[in-house]
């Protein structure tokens, strides 16, 4: 059962700040402090020479009391061996990083991310990806190879070797921002393996991997510093992407788009997609750098639409069958504008001007945050909903999303 949801607005936590695809072509996205001193508090300083003489002043004290005391002394220091380091021989690194080390990470990841050149007819793009098979697929962003759809663009990959391939576009979806390209003409690439996103814990260490500002092979590090964060980020043309994000800290940067996420096992967890900045910082966002708040796309969700855009071209989603209302008054929830007939709203029993305010065990705080929450469960699943009433009474509903 598809869905129709009206446009949605930016999200925008903070008026100050924005979403950015973190593509080296990006433009700012839709919005998401140390106390300062009290100057009257502080010493006035001095400037030019009389602060000058007052270091003189000083540096003459100390330098005099240190010459009375060896003056004064009877010990006659011992004399030492002359050292110079220029002359000695190099010492050698430590022996193999262990098991778990980021040192580790990126030796095993690396040779399966690739970076990512696109030449459209009015546009390019650049941005990395992650091989998925050994004969060329690569998971990647949309935004990162919307250029090249429909033969109107070309792809240029370069492997972790420095060799670079054409590359041939398979799909894309504009909505969950996740794309799939094709190596042409290779066989027996090396592959990440898929780890379970659903397992990640806030704190845990991740490995982010890509090329930022067109730096291949770039390895930072940091940890999940949240789950579930529902962003919202324009694509272009009026459309925009929602992602039930996982947050972390590791350093991304424009071209990081469509990198892997890992763990500390080397098992990718997410596709690193936006990140936050404060200011655009010029035309197209590309001054906006990184500010310790990434996004990724879960590693459980992209798997399951990048199988879908290869077997069939087309994404879909499990759906509730409503539409929300995202200029609600509501303080919290999502506000039902509208039930489809037939759909699994309607047979629960779903009505328009109710408030969904949690969904199963997570909290619903706005529309986007339902859209994502319910794009992260299964075709079939049965969900419990918590619905505030017109009439402002809680009650639970039982659905069960759509299945294809």
């Amino acid at each position: 059962m598809s869905n129709a949801y009206p446009p949605q607005g930016p999200y925008e936590p903070n008026q100050n700040s924005s979403y950015e695809p973190s593509t080296s072509n990006a433009g700012v996205q839709p919005a998401l402090n140390e106390p300062q001193s009290n100057p009257a508090s502080q010493p006035k300083r001095r400037s030019g020479v009389g602060a000058a003489i007052a270091v003189a002043t000083v540096t003459s004290l100390l330098v005099g009391g240190g010459a009375g005391y060896l003056a004064g002394s009877n010990a006659t220091p011992e004399p030492r061996d002359f050292q110079n380091s220029l002359n000695q021989p190099v010492t050698d690194l430590v022996e193999e990083a262990p098991d778990g080390s980021v040192e580790k990470v990126a030796a095993a990841v690396l040779p399966a991310v690739v970076s990512i050149e696109v030449i459209g007819q009015r546009s390019a793009a650049e941005g990395s990806g992650s091989i998925v098979s050994s004969d060329g697929y690569v998971l990647t962003n949309h935004h990162v190879i919307e250029s090249a759809a429909d033969n109107h663009g070309e792809i240029t990959v370069t492997l972790n070797d420095g060799s670079r391939h054409p590359a041939t576009y398979v799909a894309s979806d504009v909505n969950t921002d996740i794309g799939v390209i094709k190596i042409d003409g290779v066989e027996n690439l090396p592959t990440l393996e898929f780890g379970n996103s659903n397992d990640l814990r806030v704190g845990q260490q991740v490995v982010a991997i890509g090329s930022p500002l067109g730096l291949s092979a770039t390895v930072t590090s940091g940890i999940v510093s949240a789950l579930n964060r529902p962003v919202r980020a324009g694509q272009g043309g009026g459309e925009s992407s929602l992602m039930d994000g996982i947050q972390t800290d590791a350093a991304i940067n424009p071209g990081n788009s469509g990198g892997p996420l890992v763990d500390m096992q080397g098992r990718l967890v997410g596709m690193n997609s936006v990140i936050a900045s404060l200011s655009s910082g010029g035309p197209g966002g590309q001054g906006g750098g990184s500010i310790g708040l990434g996004f990724a796309i879960p590693s459980n969700f992209a798997q399951r639409v990048a199988n879908q855009l290869i077997e069939s071209g087309e994404a879909k989603q499990p759906m509730l069958g409503v539409q929300v209302n995202v200029m609600g008054d509501a303080s919290e929830g999502a506000v039902i504008a509208d039930v489809q007939p037939g759909s699994p709203a309607e047979q629960a029993g779903l009505k328009q001007g109710e408030t969904i305010i949690r969904l199963n065990d997570r909290p619903i705080e706005s529309a986007d945050a339902l859209i994502a929450a319910t794009r992260s469960r299964d075709f079939g699943e049965t969900v419990t909903l918590e619905v505030r009433g017109t009439d402002g009474e809680l009650r639970t509903v039982e659905v069960t999303l759509s299945s294809e």
